[in-house]
């Protein structure tokens, strides 16, 4: 039982007990530097049920825990709040349940049913880019929380792999590739293949242009575009199986899937599925059908199909095309029913996918629960706002994204130039030294990008984001691998359970400690990496003020030296579990 849980009990039955009334729920807060204690209970939104002066209501409460509860040992009041003191023992006896445990703060499995949460989802035709990135993180971050937090849980996938924005790749590679092959050029597949979908843009920019100036409208002239109706007819073959088609679709779109596995296996993230566009539209297509039958949807008299959801308070939305050709949302119904199949314990879905989505996903998952399926009440879209970057918003068709390899590669250039300045790192071989530099630049792109929540757009800076002071990776890091320094340098046993006295400043470390589980919990409920993230800022600046204002290993006793190293052990190990659900490395030394 948490010290909250405890402390509410006692409260509901003091409120019984004195007032005979009755609390649904009692609020606590932290309480203010200012006062003495160690939680506080807010007074005043039991007025609602109990009549009388607040600071009265606060007294009768506090005295009621000190004479009931052995682990209240003190209280004060001001104004409506109850600021309680709790005794050491309380602390310390929480601290020997966690010290040995190496995966505090986690759950092992325990709920019925699995989540399936979708992440990184690309189009092939262009690299994974920093828009990218953000999902790919977010996604992979909240899975891991959610494991963390006791449910099983599936990574995936839809690799979007069909569709005019495909076509417009492969015609422009036939038109000015001359047979050039990743082998052939040495760029990764979907670095050469998102060149082409550029050079694709820049041709039909001076189509419209020559078009315009031969008196066509600026509209007629995008939509008459020799480029552009050459690729809708690529695609309608494609849809129609034609061999050449499909089999430079094939090629083409095998040189990204092996370029979009670097860039993964650089990032750090995996998955368990992946499912197609090309595969899972052809099963949207049959519940199409099927709800044709069953009025879920109608056709309109140029036979494209709709499903009405005006009594829903939304409109219109098209699920195929008059030429009986897919749209987005034809595959992502199919998609999602392929999944329950394959997968029959997943009782939930995570979307994650940009904030411009959102009305697609509010259209997909009532569809889906007009189609009939009970699994659609559990379904989540994980919105996220965009990344910016200080030279302004990014545009894959024009070729001014930043992609995700090069800066991964500069975040650990910029890790290596600050390191190089710190100098610690004298006796660490090259390699050595590469692998901490990419650990470092990793963190603090991986930080910066997770501390933020998911719904907030994010102004991404490279070097703000590699700072060692601050609320950075790269500092939760250091802070990590002073630790280790510290269990390096202390040549005694300090394995044993010891009784101490403790420092107001060991009090403050547990209580954060303490909070860890719980905010797993929260943000598992939330899929909010920001509360993982921003938990460990403040445990980490606990710490470092700990380690200024205590000494540790030149302690008065051998019992407070014992403590101090296995505090700090223990918040050490409470950093990496935290990081490692965030897919944040820790550096031994740095």
């Amino acid at each position: 039982m948490s010290l909250q849980e405890l402390l509410e009990q006692h409260v509901k039955a003091t409120i019984s007990a004195k007032f005979n009334a009755s609390l649904d729920s009692v609020e606590f807060q932290s309480t203010r530097k200012e006062f003495a204690g160690d939680i506080t209970v807010v007074v005043f939104p039991m007025l609602r049920v109990v009549k009388g002066n607040p600071v009265v209501i606060g007294e009768t409460i506090g005295s009621y825990l000190v004479e009931h509860v052995e682990e209240v040992k003190a209280f004060n009041v001001v104004k409506g709040f109850l600021n309680i003191e709790i005794v050491d023992a309380y602390y310390l006896q929480f601290f020997n349940t966690i010290k040995d445990n190496d995966a505090y703060g986690f759950v092992k499995t325990l709920n019925e049913g699995a989540t399936m949460v979708e992440y990184s989802s690309p189009n092939t035709n262009k690299p994974l880019h920093l828009g990218h990135v953000r999902n790919v993180l977010l996604g992979y971050s909240v899975a891991e929380i959610l494991k963390a937090s006791g449910q099983k849980v599936y990574k995936t996938q839809i690799i979007n792999d069909r569709g005019i924005h495909i076509c417009k790749s492969m015609l422009a590679w036939q038109r000015f590739g001359h047979g050039e092959t990743p082998d052939t050029t040495g760029l990764k597949g979907d670095k050469l293949v998102g060149n082409y979908y550029v050079k694709f843009d820049h041709a039909y920019k001076e189509q419209i242009k020559g078009l315009v100036e031969s008196g066509y409208t600026e509209e007629d002239a995008k939509k008459n575009a020799p480029i552009l109706l050459e690729a809708q007819e690529m695609l309608r073959q494609w849809e129609a199986g034609d061999d050449e088609v499909v089999k430079l679709w094939e090629t083409m779109n095998q040189w990204v899937y092996d370029g979009f596995d670097v860039t993964y296996k650089n990032i750090g993230v995996d998955f368990d599925a992946y499912y197609y566009e090309s595969q899972t539209y052809l099963l949207g297509k049959e519940f199409i059908t099927e709800g044709l039958k069953t009025g879920v949807f109608f056709k309109k008299d140029d036979g494209s199909v709709w499903c009405d959801l005006t009594e829903d308070g939304l409109d219109q939305k098209i699920v195929l095309r008059a030429d009986g050709t897919a749209v987005y949302m034809t595959q992502d119904i199919g998609t999602a029913i392929q999944r329950l199949k394959d997968y029959p314990d997943v009782n939930g879905m995570v979307y994650t996918v940009g904030n411009e989505q959102d009305y697609h996903f509010k259209v997909l998952f009532l569809i889906l629960k007009k189609l009939g399926f009970d699994w659609a009440k559990n379904l989540y879209h994980l919105s996220y706002g965009m990344v910016d970057l200080p030279s302004g918003k990014m545009k894959s068709r024009e070729g001014t994204v930043v992609d995700a390899d090069d800066l991964i590669t500069e975040m650990a250039d910029t890790a290596e130039e600050i390191s190089k300045d710190l100098g610690k790192l004298e006796d660490y071989s090259e390699d050595e030294k590469k692998t901490l530099y990419k650990t470092i630049g990793l963190g603090a792109l991986k930080y910066y990008i997770l501390k933020v929540d998911p719904k907030k757009r994010i102004l991404f800076d490279p070097k703000e984001s590699i700072d060692f002071q601050g609320n950075t990776g790269p500092f939760i890091q250091y802070t990590y691998a002073r630790i280790q320094s510290i269990l390096r340098k202390a040549d005694f046993d300090f394995s044993k359970e010891v009784s101490v006295n403790l420092h107001i400043k060991e009090k403050e470390l547990l209580k954060q400690a303490q909070l860890f589980p719980e905010v797993i919990q929260q943000a598992a409920k939330d899929y909010s990496p920001a509360l993982v993230a921003n938990f460990t800022y403040e445990l980490v600046k606990l710490y470092n003020s700990f380690f200024q204002n205590v000494s540790i290993l030149g302690a008065d006793s051998q019992e407070e030296k014992i403590f101090r190293v296995q505090l700090s052990q223990t918040v050490g190990k409470t950093i990496k579990n935290a990081f490692s659900v965030l897919g944040i490395g820790v550096p031994e030394r740095m």
